[in-house]
């Protein structure tokens, strides 16, 4: 079985850990629900299909069963955590346990450094400032994004993302962008992709009140629609979004960074569902 790190969802953790007995020798969920101390013969594997979920005592049970400890089985029972949790933030909280977990024991996440990217909107604005601000120290930097961050955000922008190999450090102090793009889990970064959405998004809300007019173009629109036309709006946005990138795709000199936030979302539920 691969490290227990390498897994993003306890349940396929548990499947995989299932397969692989019942491959070498006679196993079965009655025995596996034994093993953990359950009187329900097949209550691992209604945890396993998604139909029910484990306790924090139960994923210590299990995770015993499994033949974890110490650090293996502490990673485990936060990642039962993390999954079952459906509040962002708190899955947020969660992984940050996670991290610093395995940090403390000399393990590696997979995915982590695009976790990492994902947290915060310094990143990616710093990513497009630093090859323009060739030998800039980082708090010239930060005096230049929009809210001003820290000289500490910038500097640890920076060593982020020459670590993951979206910026290149010359010579001659100099970064440079690479084509590289990050990958993980959708999973595992999902949290943090949503926290950036939240950040930018209140970040387009303080715009209107610290941003000249003439640098902004913030506008909306309040309409009815069915569910037909609501498919073809959201094909539109996706098809508009795709137009942007190519245009972007031309520039080959910048002196400013921007965002543009795509919103389309509902102020009211469909007629009928409220009394379903």
């Amino acid at each position: 079985m691969k490290p227990i790190t390498e897994y993003v969802d306890y349940r396929e953790y548990m499947r995989d850990y299932y397969g692989e007995r019942k491959r070498v020798s006679y196993f079965s969920w009655r025995e596996f629900a034994k093993l953990a101390g359950f009187t329900s013969s097949g209550y691992l594997k209604l945890v396993c299909d998604g139909k029910t979920r484990l306790s924090r005592v139960g994923a210590v049970k299990v995770a015993g069963a499994m033949g974890l400890a110490g650090f293996s089985s502490q990673y485990f029972c936060l990642l039962v955590e993390y999954c079952d949790e459906s509040d962002e933030k708190v899955r947020l909280e969660i992984y940050s346990r996670m991290r610093a977990l395995v940090e403390e024991n000399g393990v590696r996440i997979l995915g982590a450094e695009a976790f990492d990217y994902f947290k915060s909107w310094v990143n990616p604005v710093v990513r497009e400032l630093a090859p323009i601000m060739p030998g800039a120290k980082p708090s010239e930097i930060a005096k230049m994004c929009v809210p001003e961050v820290t000289a500490g955000e910038v500097r640890n922008a920076l060593t982020l993302m020459v670590q993951a190999g979206l910026l290149q450090l010359k010579p001659d102090g100099s970064f440079v962008q690479t084509n590289k793009g990050l990958s993980g889990n959708p999973q595992l970064i999902s949290s943090a992709i949503l926290a950036l959405q939240k950040q930018l998004a209140m970040l387009a809300v303080d715009a209107i009140d610290y941003t000249s007019r003439e640098d902004r173009n913030i506008s909306g629109l309040t309409f009815g629609v069915d569910e037909k036309t609501l498919w073809h709006l959201s094909e539109e946005v996706d098809r508009f979004r795709e137009k942007v990138k190519g245009i972007l795709s031309k520039v080959e000199s910048y002196d400013r960074v921007y965002r543009l936030n795509l919103q389309l979302f509902p102020l009211s539920s469909p007629l009928g569902e409220k009394d379903a």
